[in-house]
């Protein structure tokens, strides 16, 4: 069985039709999802980037393999298991379409053929689908007969959002500079405001004040990233192996639009960024929704599992095959354990029904040091009730420093390695707090 793997870079669940969105951001997405499984609470036990695909490519857990942040010290250690690797020992073609290799923590290990396309542009994060298409599809042709893992990454979700002219007035048909507007006030204190407004913004035309305006520029994205996920799909339907290959569509992690005082980003461990879409398919599958929590920890076990390939001991998460063959129904876990360590140093324990949040240090907009959220009441958790509930709060936090300390004993750390780590690009942040 050969193996696509398709990941959209900064993609938030509930922004595709296949999720509930209202908004026709996902036609291509939709009918890969409408033939397939989809897994209705994805949720990423590490963001962004870094973290979050050397997450998924080992099976383990950030304070496992020791990459909790992004831009920071730690490389993938080679004692970890990585999926790419066991697959091209296990005689798959191995190819990437990626630019994370550019970053020298190994993401290009175990890959025959590495594509970097982003690097003909002086920001990679600019490459939009059609170049990475430009690289992908003739692989694919080229390379069909051969039993392949092509692992595909698009960035067009990624600020910022600048797809064609043709899709930024999709989804809005007002003023984005109606000077009454004051959704954006506050954007210029924020530590990525004035980068946006003068990298970004500027490009817009004149002074943009609607963030409602952005955000429908990030669905206008999603909407351009579908078109160029539906010309990969047909291009593998056309070289006439669709049937005896899996397609995985996910995300490494979401996006904040304008709330929680976050403007544009992908930090704040709140469901908007940890939440991602997780569907795989393939013509063996019967379609159906899987309401039980998965993790990015299952994605290497899955595959393994499917290709009947030795999960290795060292993975912590579990094979979702028993969902895809409707042997289980059963809910996997209890919770998910997340981190950051990039902007801001945090931990959250994620229940079917609550999310409790644990700072280690203030971050720039001085959330409280605990927060906790009824998913279920809440679910854009805009209301903390750490202080209301102190019942359920006290549970989740000794739950989630009682999952710490074994993982930190089972791996032989002496401290939290995300105080051991500290943050990478929040630094610059707290440089900046006597400016503002």
């Amino acid at each position: 069985m050969n193996i696509l793997f398709i990941a959209i870079d900064t993609l938030r669940a509930d922004h595709l039709g296949c999720y509930g969105y209202p908004r026709n951001t996902s036609p291509h997405i939709d009918e890969l999802a409408g033939r397939g499984v989809v897994f209705e609470k994805t949720i990423a036990p590490a963001i962004p980037t870094h973290p979050s695909f050397v997450t998924m490519m080992t099976g383990q857990y950030p304070i496992t393999h020791g990459v909790v942040a992004h831009g920071g010290s730690k490389t993938i250690p080679r004692t970890s298991p990585w999926l790419p690797a066991i697959l091209q020992k296990a005689g798959y073609t191995t190819c990437a379409v990626d630019n994370l290799g550019e970053w020298q923590l190994g993401f290009s290990n175990g890959y025959e053929f590495y594509i970097d396309p982003t690097r003909r542009r002086g920001l990679s994060i600019n490459a939009d689908n059609r170049e990475i298409n430009r690289r992908a599809v003739p692989w694919l042709t080229q390379f069909a007969k051969d039993k392949f893992f092509m692992f595909v990454h698009y960035w067009d979700a990624h600020t910022p959002y600048l797809p064609p002219r043709a899709y930024r007035s999709l989804f809005y048909k007002h003023n984005p500079c109606d000077p009454r507007n004051k959704s954006l006030e506050g954007l210029e204190r924020h530590p990525l405001g004035r980068m946006w407004r003068e990298t970004w913004f500027n490009k817009l035309g004149d002074y943009v004040t609607d963030a409602d305006y952005i955000e429908a520029l990030y669905d206008g994205s999603i909407r351009f990233c579908d078109e160029g996920v539906g010309k990969l799909l047909r291009a593998l339907d056309e070289t006439g192996v669709a049937d005896d290959t899996l397609v995985i569509l996910t995300s490494d992690h979401g996006e904040m639009m304008y709330r929680h005082k976050i403007f544009f980003d992908h930090h704040g461990l709140y469901d908007g960024n940890l939440r991602v879409p997780l569907i795989i398919a393939h013509p063996a599958i019967d379609p159906k929704r899987v309401p039980h929590m998965a993790a990015h920890i299952d994605l290497a076990p899955t595959i393994l599992d499917l290709c009947g390939i030795t999960v290795p001991a060292g993975m912590e998460g579990f094979s979702l095959a028993p969902y895809l063959h409707g042997a289980q129904d059963k809910r996997l876990r209890e919770f998910v354990v997340s981190e950051e360590c990039t902007w801001q140093m945090k931990w959250s324990i994620r229940t079917d029904s609550h999310k409790f949040i644990k700072a280690l240090e203030e971050d720039f907009y001085h959330t409280p040091m605990r927060e906790l959220y009824d998913l279920r009441a809440d679910p854009h958790e805009f209301n903390n009730v750490a202080l209301r509930e102190p019942k359920t709060a006290n549970h989740l936090e000794e739950t989630l420093n009682r999952w710490i300390k074994d993982m930190m004993a089972k791996n032989r750390l002496r401290k939290d390695p995300l105080l051991a780590h500290g943050i990478t690009l929040g630094n610059e942040w707290k440089k900046m707090k006597d400016e503002l």
